[in-house]
């Protein structure tokens, strides 16, 4: 087991913890990390691009002119794709851009990114981070006080006045446990791990 020191909000280290070397120091493969990102952000994609076809366009449906005997081209109604105004042809249709992984493809590339931030030495354990009230003028000064910028933090729990004070801080994130994912631990630069999200983690990827 890895074994790293747990600091407190004023940057001073206050114990030690192991981490699972199955979940935290495991050979990382880019080639997964960049399948399961690609991923995640192709189900980000909104896919609402559109175009109205001639059945969408408001307009009257009877024949412009007779078929026969006009010298003129045949000719539909004006919702024609062929008139301005009409509808479109093979123009896009709302669609969903999403497609699935492998489950324990996606839990392996989870495995690699928190791997890749304590091998890259970005990765810290903290043993609390908690805030009196909504201030985000006391959530950066414990980040000044961790000299950390462009940063994540990870949770086990709902802590409203964690979240909602560091809402505003640019290139900051506050995510839960459930919300983990590959794309916002590659994203951020430094990964802070509360001490207490440490279990929540492994009973979710050592399942």
């Amino acid at each position: 087991m890895a074994v790293v020191d747990v600091i407190n909000s004023k940057a001073e280290k206050v114990s030690q913890t192991d981490l699972v070397d199955t979940i935290f120091n495991i050979p990382v493969k880019g080639s997964i990390l960049h399948e399961v990102v690609t991923m995640q952000l192709a189900k980000r994609r909104s896919g609402s691009a559109a175009v109205k076809h001639r059945s969408d366009v408001k307009g009257s449906g009877r024949k412009l002119f007779r078929q026969k005997g006009t010298g003129r081209a045949r000719r539909g109604d004006i919702k024609s794709p062929l008139l301005r105004g009409g509808g479109s042809t093979f123009g896009p249709d709302p669609r969903s851009y999403a497609y699935k992984v492998p489950k324990k493809v996606r839990k392996l590339a989870l495995k690699m990114a928190l791997s890749s931030k304590l091998q890259t030495e970005k990765l810290v354990v903290l043993d609390e981070f908690e805030i009196d009230e909504i201030k985000t003028r006391e959530f950066v000064k414990v980040m000044g006080a961790l000299d950390m910028k462009n940063v994540l933090i990870i949770t086990d729990k709902e802590n409203k006045n964690l979240e909602l004070s560091a809402r505003n801080v640019p290139q900051t994130k506050v995510l839960r446990v459930e919300g983990l994912n590959v794309y916002d631990i590659l994203k951020y630069k430094n990964v802070v791990l509360l001490e207490s999200s440490i279990k929540s983690i492994e009973g979710r990827l050592l399942e």
